[in-house]
């Protein structure tokens, strides 16, 4: 194992850390939420320590509005609550009938689903009106990201991504959560002659499909079969629904493993074990998973949620440095250069290769909810290994250098890398590789690690993106 697991750390000692993050947080929201021009588009990550946007989708907008919800949840300030309130409704309705990305679980759960989420734990007035509101952007946003569907060859399916029906994504796994809510809600969506298509069907289908073709076991699927390594893309045939091979947008190769695609693994397939475990509603009798679906029995999916989400975690934690933080690629071409990176501390500013802080606060909330699902459920043995683990990232990215001081700097997070093969991230003058510049999603993601661990400080309710309807 490459990272260093500091077994005497707890959520309680890392409050004063939490504490100085939302301090710096404040101040960056304000800065972006007063030199943020919408006609430009959602801001996506900092050049220069400012926010710049970025086309390609605009998947990044949710994190934006929700990064204020976040702040609210942990400070109470209610400045926060209404930018992230005013922003959703204005600016959001797009997003959630947006019928081209595979994004709607990062856009619309971080902004609508936070929403209702503090309607119902009771930190914000109850309001009918609103909470209606938020609960039909919710039910359409996963009936809509569901009809994006393709079928396979072995009965079973997925959410295709931007890049058309031929394409199976990791990052997906984190949308499933509009289909959760949704269903939760009491939603299906509707097919033709009014067939009535099952939300929880298709999410079960989603990641059953993409355990099985974009996460490896060590059984010998090809020449680079790791346990636990992942593949950013899978492609199919769309035309007999068979699988063809593994793709990289953003990692360096196919047969390598793209870090944070690794860290929406460990979160998504853990997140969905926790909404099993929740409380999830089945309703058989009067919904199908489509013509042509297969089955997939809750132990059964749980079996296989189970199964990705541990080879993941396990070679996430055999791959990321001594901190926790991981290179951006760990097939990347110059690693050899660090000669053994992995025995020390990560350094964002070798000459070779950029690390990723936004995987390792990804990976640390996945880490963090697979201890504690493993922890109430099944041996706490490997349970203790995934919380300590969790809680040792956290704490490296609660500090500097990833942590960012500098009040002229927009970014929460440094050190986040967003697509090195198509070179959209800045360096610097004097640096040959990225570092010092954020991205919304690493900075709200490391928003929500710290939510987590501050409200099991506090004793306070465990953070779920299924709060909102359970």
């Amino acid at each position: 194992m490459a990272i260093k697991i500091d077994n005497q750390i707890t959520p309680q000692k890392l409050v004063p850390k939490i504490g100085r993050l939302f301090e710096l947080s404040a101040q960056k929201i304000l800065s972006l939420e007063k030199t943020w021009k919408p006609e430009t588009g959602a801001p996506v990550f900092t050049v220069k320590g400012k926010y710049t946007t970025r086309g390609w989708t605009e998947w990044t907008q949710g994190f934006q509005f929700g990064s204020a919800l976040l702040q609210f949840d942990a400070t109470g300030e209610k400045r926060f609550l209404e930018i992230g309130r005013r922003n959703t409704i204005q600016r959001m309705a797009t997003h959630v009938s947006h019928v081209g990305v595979h994004d709607h679980g990062f856009n619309n759960i971080s902004t609508y689903g936070n929403l209702l989420r503090l309607m119902r734990e009771g930190k914000i007035p109850l309001n009918e009106r609103e909470k209606d509101f938020y609960e039909l952007a919710l039910k359409v946003s996963g009936a809509v990201q569901a009809a994006r569907w393709t079928r396979i060859a072995d009965g079973g399916g997925f959410i295709y991504s931007f890049n058309g029906p031929h394409s199976l994504f990791i990052d997906t796994l984190r949308s499933l959560r509009s289909l959760a809510v949704a269903h939760q809600l009491g939603h299906v969506l509707m097919g033709e002659r009014d067939q009535k298509i099952s939300l929880l069907g298709r999410l079960m289908e989603h990641a059953a499909t993409t355990a099985r073709y974009n996460v490896y076991y060590g059984e010998r699927r090809d020449a680079y079969d790791m346990p636990g390594r992942v593949a950013h893309e899978s492609i199919f045939n769309v035309n007999d629904g068979q699988y063809r091979c593994p793709n990289s947008q953003q990692g360096y190769s196919p047969f390598g493993t793209w870090t944070r695609g690794l860290a929406w693994a460990i979160l998504g397939f853990t997140e969905q074990l926790e909404f099993f475990g929740g409380g999830v509603r089945f309703r058989r009798d009067v919904e199908s998973n489509g013509r042509g679906s297969r089955r997939l029995s809750p132990h059964r999916i749980n079996e296989t949620l189970l199964r990705a989400a541990t080879a993941t975690a396990d070679y996430y934690l055999e791959n990321s440095c001594a901190d926790g933080i991981p290179m951006w690629d760990t097939g990347a071409p110059n690693l050899h250069r660090l000669g053994d990176y992995l025995g020390k501390p990560a350094n964002p500013f070798n000459r070779w290769e950029p690390v990723d802080s936004s995987a390792a606060a990804i990976a640390a909330q996945g880490l963090l909810r697979l201890g504690n699902y493993l922890r109430t459920t099944r041996n706490p043995q490997p349970a203790t290994r995934y919380l300590q683990a969790g809680l040792t990232i956290a704490s490296t990215l609660l500090d500097e250098p990833y942590l960012s001081t500098n009040r002229n700097h927009q970014g929460l997070l440094l050190h986040s890398v967003y697509h090195r093969p198509n070179g959209w991230d800045h360096i610097a003058p004097g640096q040959r590789v990225p570092n010092g510049e954020s991205s919304m999603w690493g900075d709200y993601h490391a928003r929500e690690l710290a939510l987590l661990i501050l409200r099991e400080a506090q004793g306070k309710s465990y953070l779920t993106f299924f709060g909102a309807v359970v």
